[in-house]
């Protein structure tokens, strides 16, 4: 590996394609309140048009200069069709890192989304598309070119820390990233809790909701 301006790792074995096709179909949330409540991203927005499914696909991990996007052009040779873009350009947003053009690349060459803790532009374009582009702000100005960056290294997005090749999931409430062997148990957890969800709604529907375990809730106040 030459490190001059970029320095490249290869990217992280894929995510078996059964377990994505899984998690496209859970909601966030779901995923969410069975990790403690306390993994995700914080400060990260969709600006795609929302469809059902839920993003899932393997990481591909990017850390670049604020407003720079050298890095981004050369990690598209990384990325297969399936894998997430996660770029951790330090939350800056004075520059823009994606905009209408790499983000419709980005969707061309297949891959599953685009996660940035900086800025895009032509908000108007990835707001008309379905393409999944998560990221902190937006600015008009376009990016520089010069890097230095790095290619599959360990990055941290909205508070979030994101492995290569980690599972990143994305929908309108937001983003998660943990490990590929968390993921059967995590799945198994979460359809059992959509069920118990689902219960509760044709309680309430049918007036039968049992509000009693707010009793213990309350008597374990401290104050």
């Amino acid at each position: 590996m030459t490190f001059k301006g970029i320095r490249k790792n290869p990217s992280a074995p894929q995510v078996d394609a059964a377990i994505l096709a899984a998690l496209r179909d859970i909601p966030v949330a779901a995923l969410s309140d069975n990790m403690h409540r306390n993994i995700g991203s914080v400060g990260l927005t969709p600006y795609h048009r929302p469809g059902p499914a839920t993003m899932a696909g393997t990481a591909v991990t990017i850390k670049s200069r604020g407003g720079d996007n050298l890095t981004l052009l050369r990690a598209f040779e990384f990325c297969r069709p399936g894998d997430v873009i996660v770029i951790d350009a330090d939350g800056d947003l004075s520059n823009a890192v994606i905009g209408g053009i790499l983000s419709f690349y980005a969707a061309t060459i297949g891959t599953a989304g685009v996660v940035l803790d900086g800025a895009i532009r032509d908000l108007a374009e990835i707001r008309a598309r379905d393409f999944p582009v998560y990221a902190r702000g937006v600015n008009h100005r376009g990016p520089y070119k010069d890097g230095p960056g790095e290619i599959n290294v360990p990055v941290s997005v909205g508070g979030m820390v994101v492995n290569p090749g980690d599972i990143v999931v994305g929908d309108q409430d937001g983003l998660m990233a943990f490990a590929p062997d968390e993921a059967e148990a995590l799945i198994t957890k979460a359809r059992a809790h959509l069920e118990a969800e689902a219960n509760t709604m044709r309680a309430m529907k049918e007036g039968r909701w049992d509000r009693s375990f707010i009793d213990a809730l309350e008597a374990r106040c401290a104050n």
